[in-house]
Order: C-alpha cells, then structure tokens, then sequence
C-alpha cells in the first residue's frame, strides 16, 4: 500500500480556506471589519513569510467559533462552501486525487486549518480521511481554545503519526509516499516522504525544490 498525503490551502484549493473563512464572516458582519480585517490579512502574510506564531493565530480564528452557536457557524458554512470555497478548487486537484484513488493509494487531507472549516472541504473534494488542527469542544460546542497539537510545521508529523498509530500504521506500512504541498511551512513533512511535490509552490519552497530535484507541479 502507498500513502498520498495533500495540503488543502493554495495546494488542492487555489487560496486558502482559513483566509476565506474570516473575509466571509466579516462581510457577513459577524466580525467587525475595522478589528479583523487587517489582523487577518496580517497573519496571512506571517504565514507565507513562514513566521506565524500558530498559537496567537488560533486565537484569533477560534474565537468566532465560541462566540457563535454550532446551528449557526454550519448555517454560514453551508453558505461559504457555495460562496467562496467551490470556485477555489484548483481544476487539475480532481484529476490527481482521483489518480491516487485508482492506484489504491490511502488517500488523506492534512492541514494547518481547523477542522470545522475543512472537514466539509475534504468531503466535497471526494476524502474519507481528514487530519487537521483540532478546535476544542464541549457539548457540541467550541470553547475557542485549540485541542492537542496544532496541525501545523512539525506539528503535521506529529498529527499524522497519532493517526496512522490510532489506525495501527506506521511509516513502515508503505512502501511509497507522496506529499502535496505549496508551503515553505511543509517542508518538515516534505522532508519525511519518498515522494514530495511542491504544488505552485511560494519562492522557497520553489529553490529548495528545484536543489533537491523534487517535482514541480501546478494544478491550476
């Protein structure tokens, strides 16, 4: 068996789903503009500069989350799925999943995003298996506060390898694997499988690339 591994946000989507989330909840005027518009535009570009402090950044995301009734933050989901996330699925990401998909390949979305955000996502995209940052919950609710390790930098192999010993796997138990990514933020994970390929990657994941002979591709 193989493991084909795929980033969600400006890999198999083209933008990023947690960017998205927060412009939508502001034009819903959920979020007042004045306070979160430059905040979240300013931990997009920590991101891609590959210096986000995780934990300050789920602070901000989670809060929505608590302040907001589960019937509803799945109400607007629904509507932000249709909204904004259908347009940014990258037309080639379709013809790779269902690649690996023929090949037999455990397929799965591993992702800095939180769960609530992606999980329909990956459902939409065609993925039973889902590992993404955990946002806190009790009685059906979020309690803004993030659960377990952040899906995030190293925090991704830590996430993926709790999963593969929850489903009695291990590194051992492929003979190949593949990941999809387009962040400098991945390379830790890049750096683990046999297989790593930077998708429409930004400038540094480009050079390490183009150092290392990994593939290149683009999906859009």
């Amino acid at each position: 068996m193989n493991l084909a591994l795929f980033d969600l946000d400006n890999t198999l989507l083209a933008g990023d789903s947690d960017f998205e989330w927060s412009q939508f909840l502001i034009e819903k005027k959920v979020l007042d503009r004045d306070i979160f518009e430059q905040r979240n535009i300013d931990f997009y570009e920590q991101y891609k500069a590959g210096t986000l402090d995780i934990y300050e950044f789920l602070d901000f995301q989670f809060k929505p989350l608590a302040q907001n009734p589960r019937k509803q933050l799945d109400a607007w989901h629904n509507e932000f799925m249709k909204k904004r996330i259908q347009k940014l699925i990258a037309p080639g990401a379709p013809k790779l999943i269902e690649k690996h998909m023929l090949d037999g390949d455990l397929c799965i979305i591993i992702t800095a995003t939180n769960r609530f955000v992606t999980a329909p996502i990956a459902k939409a995209l065609g993925f039973q298996h889902l590992i993404a940052t955990e946002a806190e919950h009790k009685n059906g609710e979020f309690t803004g506060q993030v659960a377990g390790t952040p899906c995030f930098k190293e925090g991704k192999i830590t996430c993926l390898e709790n999963w593969l010993d929850a489903n009695n796997l291990t590194w051992m138990s492929f003979l190949q694997s593949w990941f999809y990514s387009d962040s400098l933020n991945d390379l830790p994970l890049l750096n683990k499988v046999t297989h790593p390929v930077a998708v429409d990657p930004d400038n540094t994941l480009k050079s390490h690339a183009e150092q290392h002979d990994w593939s290149i591709i683009s999906l859009r």
